[in-house]
């Protein structure tokens, strides 16, 4: 008779184990979200102001260099059925005031090289 209980707990906890993919987990975005399209939208000898009407405030300004802005975005997905974590950077650096170099994960527009004007 004192057997029941117990085995009753123990149904109820393995029964409760196998719902844990049910709990709601929700996705933390982190950073500056990039889109493809802005980044094409980037070109060669852009202000710090252009470059920052097109992409936003970067996330990470240089203490040491000020010439260099940090765009991070980090999406950690709170269920794996959402698909995976990632990571994607853009490192862009400037030389008096002017945009010389783009480098990360976007791939850049081929009139990247072209002057706006």
């Amino acid at each position: 008779m004192k057997l029941s209980p117990l085995i009753l707990c123990l149904v109820a906890m393995i029964s409760i184990s196998g719902c844990s993919n049910w709990i709601f987990r929700i996705d933390i975005p982190q950073g500056n979200y990039l889109d493809d399209r802005d980044v094409q939208k980037l070109r060669i000898e852009m202000t710090k102001e252009q470059v920052e009407f097109v992409l936003g405030k970067p996330i990470i300004t240089d203490s040491f260099d000020p010439n260099t802005w940090y765009y991070v975005y980090e999406m950690k997905r709170g269920m794996t059925t959402r698909g995976e974590d990632f990571r994607k950077e853009l490192v862009i650096t400037f030389t008096d005031n002017k945009l010389v170099s783009v480098e990360g994960d976007f791939e850049l527009s081929p009139d990247f090289s072209t002057p706006l004007g």
